[in-house]
């Protein structure tokens, strides 16, 4: 009786297999023709992704050990997937002490202890490949860890053959001139070493060295670093600090047209891009993959990295919107009278018009070294979240340039605000608080503008579920969670339709329709209007225009004679929503014309 049974079920399960297997080809089919079909300009691939950063020390912790992982990671990849996005950067995970989470690198061949091993990477990065996403990597190689073992032979002797891989000013020459280091307490970018009886330079924490990239041999060393990981089939490197890697090493006095604004003197070494240049000669041009930089300045100097015609780099972040509305001469000290609304929109315009002529940008509101963009760009009252959530991932995804999303925010994390300095870990609001306590400044002011401004409100762990520690992990977290985990989490908005988390995927999808929201030429409407960003989007005869209001109160839009009678609405992040120029608070348009 059992033969017989399995002797009739056996054409049963082929035929269900074979449905299976057509079903599966059917999807790989339309995802393949998806793909075609919004790349039918022969544009390369990184221009239309949308890219989602993953911070792995908060992001899922797999062992308990109140650290995220890379195996935490593994286990929400269906979860990254299910957002539609396209690419994923990871921030550092290399071998490290930690003194600034990672970006102080020890073996740059190695993976972080508290994250894995190697065969988690591998693991981690056949999981994604296999979902169709591609992995950005976090490269640090304007400086290394004072554990590295480069580092650790250049400070025992002169004599060592890694000595001339890092910048020194030998003592006998006296005390050397004047750098400032933006993780020091003294801000002195010069620390003693008493075995070679000489100083290094650190632009970064006296733990973070500065590379001598005039060294020939220091720069092979970092592109054999580079193949490394590129020959394991990584798609690309987000690159730190890469604007500070070349050094003016004649020492001259700090130029005084800098006014203090040393970053940007920083950005100005002599043999920048031809680095850049030798880089992409030597080993970025070798595979098919994609690179930002970090780069500093306005927009002719950011525009040497991703003129095509120049051969360095892909893209570049701007910082001049994102860093907008601090008080000057204070560390991220957030002006109390608000930012000036209409200035800031005219930068995102000067930025996406230059940008649109050559090369290619980007467009954020939020990053590991930034806060959370709904309490920075939007309103985390639990009036407005949802509302000023969605918002601000319209403009992330409908602007030109490739759109870089950070983990939370598509669940709407805001802020966690700490109170006392005690609860934060990062180092360069520590090293900040103790330059203004050593000044007798007022520290309760302080710490009232970290609430705004400070890094950690954008580390805190992810929010998966109301449960404890928000379903990160077991053991208790590095960083606190946000304790309105239990309010805001992935859990509660997958069951919404309506959900913060669900318009996002909407909008990731809605880009993906809409070439032109990739590469539309973008016009700013109503330029002076004191509440809402409304700007058109035309590409081969149609027009999309977008409007948000950023502010808690409705507000008028004057499209310019644009016609709204026969506007479709493709998206609108409050239900029912109408092709009209009156926007409720916080609301988000996108129409056709």
């Amino acid at each position: 009786m059992r033969l017989v049974l399995q002797l009739t079920l056996l054409p049963i399960l082929a035929i269900a297999l074979l449905l299976g297997a057509c079903k599966q080809a059917t999807q790989k089919t339309d995802q393949s023709r998806a793909k075609t079909s919004a790349r039918t300009s022969g544009e390369p691939w990184w221009k239309e992704a949308v890219v989602y950063q993953i911070y792995p020390r908060s992001f899922k912790d797999s062992n308990g050990d109140g650290v995220g992982d890379l195996q935490g990671i593994i286990s929400k990849l269906d979860y990254v997937k299910s957002l539609g996005i396209d690419m994923v950067w990871l921030n550092p995970i290399y071998a490290s002490p930690n003194k600034d989470n990672g970006y102080d690198i020890s073996d740059y061949q190695n993976i972080m202890k508290e994250f894995g091993t190697m065969q988690d990477f591998d693991a981690l990065l056949k999981g994604f490949h296999d979902r169709e996403i591609k992995v950005f990597m976090d490269l640090v190689v304007n400086h290394c860890s004072s554990e590295h073992a480069w580092f650790k032979s250049a400070r025992s002797s002169r004599n060592s053959p890694y000595y001339k891989y890092f910048h020194w000013w030998p003592a006998e020459k006296g005390k050397p001139p004047y750098r400032w280091s933006i993780f020091d307490e003294k801000g002195d970018a010069w620390e003693y070493n008493k075995a070679t009886n000489s100083y290094y330079l650190h632009y970064f924490a006296d733990a973070q060295p500065d590379l001598n990239w005039e060294n020939p041999q220091l720069r092979q060393e970092i592109y054999k670093m580079m193949r490394f990981w590129l020959d394991k089939g990584i798609d690309g490197f987000r690159l730190d600090a890469i604007a500070f890697c070349s050094k003016d090493t004649t020492w001259q006095p700090l130029p005084a047209e800098y006014n203090g604004q040393w970053g940007m003197y920083y950005a100005s070494g002599p043999y920048l891009h031809d680095y850049m240049q030798e880089m992409n000669r030597e080993v970025l041009s070798k595979y098919n993959v994609a690179t930002v930089a970090e780069a500093m300045g306005d927009v002719e100097r950011v525009m040497k990295f991703v003129d095509p015609d120049r051969k360095e780099l892909n893209m570049a972040y701007y910082f001049e919107a994102i860093d907008f509305g601090y008080l000057p001469n204070e560390y991220k000290m957030p002006n109390p009278k608000g930012y000036d609304f209409v200035a800031w929109k005219k930068i995102y315009a000067k930025w996406t018009e230059a940008f649109s002529k050559k090369g290619w940008g980007t467009i954020y509101l939020a990053n590991h070294d930034q806060p959370r963009m709904l309490t920075r760009w939007g309103n985390d009252s639990p009036e407005f979240r949802d509302a000023a959530s969605k918002m601000l991932s319209t403009f992330i995804l409908s602007m030109r340039g490739t759109a870089f999303y950070y983990y939370g925010d598509e669940i709407g994390m805001s802020n966690i605000k700490f109170d006392k300095v005690e609860e934060y870990n990062d180092i360069e609001l520590l090293t900040n608080y103790a330059q203004v306590k050593a000044k007798g400044g007022d520290l309760k002011r302080f710490l009232e503008g970290m609430k705004i401004s400070s890094r950690d409100n954008g580390r805190t762990p992810m929010q998966w579920e109301n449960s404890e520690n928000g379903g990160f992990g077991a053991g208790k977290p590095w960083l606190k969670v946000n304790p309105n985990y239990t309010s805001v989490n992935v859990a509660a908005q997958e069951k919404d339709p309506k959900s913060v988390l669900n318009y996002f995927r909407k909008m990731v999808q809605l880009r993906k329709k809409e070439r032109t929201l990739i590469y539309g030429d973008f016009t700013l409407v109503d330029a002076e209007n004191p509440s809402i960003f409304a700007y058109t989007r035309s590409l081969e005869g149609r027009t999309i225009l977008v409007l948000l209001n950023f502010k808690a109160v409705e507000a008028k839009v004057n499209i310019d004679g644009l016609d709204l009678s026969k506007a479709k609405v493709l998206l609108g992040n409050y239900p029912d929503a109408k092709a009209i120029n009156q926007l409720k608070p916080y609301e988000a348009l996108v129409l056709s014309l």
